[in-house]
């Protein structure tokens, strides 16, 4: 492949991924047939665009290049991404574009807050990209944005997703003293593959963050996911459950790892329905409230639904425990 720098335009084309752009194409194998999607062209799907873009926002839906995007904006669920398009890290899975990041935007939070109320939106999911180059790695920043959708939108439940905080002290704490009514933090793979995927992150240092999130507020839900096809064997996923329980996090997500561009990491191969289905079966047997496995499922799919379920497992467990 050839790469062209265009070091006379004013306006040049900073490639998505530089740190990739050399690297050899990565093969995977084709998609089988039950990696099927919607196309996204339903007047719903129009409809959160407009709001998405009225409001100057970012979503990981399109950073990531999600497959359920159609689906879930044509239901006006988005998952907003705060603090820019442009992440501090360069994981081999993702698609979000990479680089230095630019200032935060300060009207950010009550935008989120206003298309929260546009859309009508019951359950919202705010992530964001990695922001290594703050002080508190945005924390702050996730505080206001869940206070600020609080005050516009009362009775909207929050989940957020956040990043891992590495060396930031006290981030964490900021985040969890406003409160989200669901904490989310993927794993995003096992242990054996974080050099490969996840280089810049630590996967204990994830486990005790979920962790910490129970130890300073107990009521608030906490979530991880992983995804399969990276190479993983299948008792290393079942330690990863394991690990979570000892974290006491309640709810699971699986889902396919499906390659952006032929410069991330490979497919290794495609999990199949039965196998998804196995993982989750395992993983209600070590008492997760909440478990979701299939080959499309994404940390933010069916959320709204999803935290309904959470509330009601924890309402049984608390009937249970008390009879």
């Amino acid at each position: 492949m050839v790469v062209l720098v265009d070091t006379v335009s004013s306006n040049q084309v900073r490639p998505r991924h530089p740190e990739k752009v050399n690297r050899p194409d990565a093969l995977s194998p084709p998609k089988p047939d039950w990696i099927r999607v919607r196309a996204p062209n339903t007047r719903g799907y129009a409809d959160t665009r407009k709001i998405v873009k009225e409001n100057g926002l970012v979503t990981v839906c399109e950073e990531a290049g999600c497959p359920n995007i159609g689906e879930c904006w044509d239901k006006k669920h988005a998952t907003f991404m705060i603090m820019g398009d442009t992440c501090t890290r360069a994981c081999a899975f993702c698609n979000v574009k990479t680089g230095m990041p630019g200032a935060l935007d300060a009207a950010e939070p009550e935008h989120v807050a206003e298309a929260t109320f546009k859309l009508g939106l019951a359950h919202i999911v705010v992530t964001s990209v990695d922001r290594d180059d703050l002080a508190d790695g945005g924390a702050e920043h996730f505080a206001q944005t869940i206070r600020a959708i609080r005050a516009r939108c009362p009775t909207t439940t929050i989940e957020i997703l956040t990043p891992d905080f590495l060396r930031k002290e006290g981030a964490l704490e900021i985040v969890a003293a406003a409160k989200p009514d669901v904490f989310n933090h993927n794993l995003e793979t096992v242990p054996s593959r974080y050099l490969t995927v996840r280089p810049g992150a630590r996967y204990f240092h994830s486990i005790r963050l979920l962790q910490r999130v129970k130890e300073i507020d107990p009521t608030i839900f906490t979530k991880s996911g992983i995804m399969v096809g990276l190479g993983e064997e299948r008792h290393e996923v079942l330690q990863v459950m394991d690990d979570l329980r000892s974290a006491d996090v309640d709810f699971l997500t699986i889902g396919q790892y499906l390659q952006p561009t032929r410069k991330h990491h490979a497919v290794m191969r495609y999990v199949t329905p039965d196998e998804f289905a196995g993982y989750e079966k395992v993983a209600y047997t070590k008492r997760f409230l909440m478990v979701s496995a299939s080959p499309l499922t994404r940390s933010s799919h069916h959320a709204g639904d999803d935290f309904a379920k959470l509330q009601a497992a924890r309402s049984k467990l608390d009937t249970d425990g008390r009879s």
